[in-house]
């Protein structure tokens, strides 16, 4: 009888210790970037310097779930009238559509870290698959705010005008965009 009291402590203490544990975007080292043809004869880069979300993980079930608002009134490509024009109706129209938002689970998990993102963005009211790949993800205690602290960069890619992201496609503009999130969160 004393063993299976023992055997049924360990496992409800193991079940709590592989709860899992929820983070908060730290909005100050999370940035969304982004490339995309300007023309066939560069490529321009942007980011988005506004941002808020979650991130819940269980490492040890290989479990999470990422939910990333972005505010597209804060893109940012080095340069203010490219940014407002951007942020208006002939690109983001933030005036009409607001945040974008990507959510998804976390997958692929490998020795408790995941190596990709299967979720949906929102963007421009358009919601849509966007798989992304986690280059890279680490856990580490935080050493001035004694939580855990989880990073990763994931990147993706995905096509402006399934969106209704058209600005230039009548120019000849390639419509794919590279996703980059560089993101960072630590624990509640």
């Amino acid at each position: 009888m004393k063993k299976l009291f023992f055997l049924l402590l360990a496992g409800i203490t193991g079940a709590a210790l592989a709860a899992p544990v929820t983070y908060q975007i730290d909005p100050t080292h999370t940035f969304p970037s982004f490339e995309a043809d300007h023309m066939g004869v560069s490529v321009w880069r942007g980011k988005f310097n506004s941002n808020s979300g979650k991130v819940t993980l269980d490492k040890a079930a290989g479990y999470g779930m990422v939910d990333l608002t972005i505010d597209p009134a804060s893109v940012d490509f080095g340069h203010d009238v490219l940014n407002q024009w951007a942020a208006g109706a002939d690109l983001f129209d933030v005036a009409k559509f607001g945040v974008a938002r990507y959510k998804g689970k976390l997958s692929g998990f490998k020795e408790g870290a995941p190596t990709q993102l299967l979720g949906e963005l929102t963007l421009h009211g358009v919601t849509r698959p966007v798989k992304l790949q986690i280059k890279r993800f680490k856990c580490i205690p935080h050493p001035m705010l004694k939580r855990e602290l989880c990073g990763a960069d994931a990147y993706g890619s995905f096509k402006r005008d399934d969106f209704g992201l058209t600005a230039g496609k009548d120019y000849g503009f390639n419509m794919d965009v590279d996703l980059r999130i560089q993101v960072e969160a630590v624990a509640d």
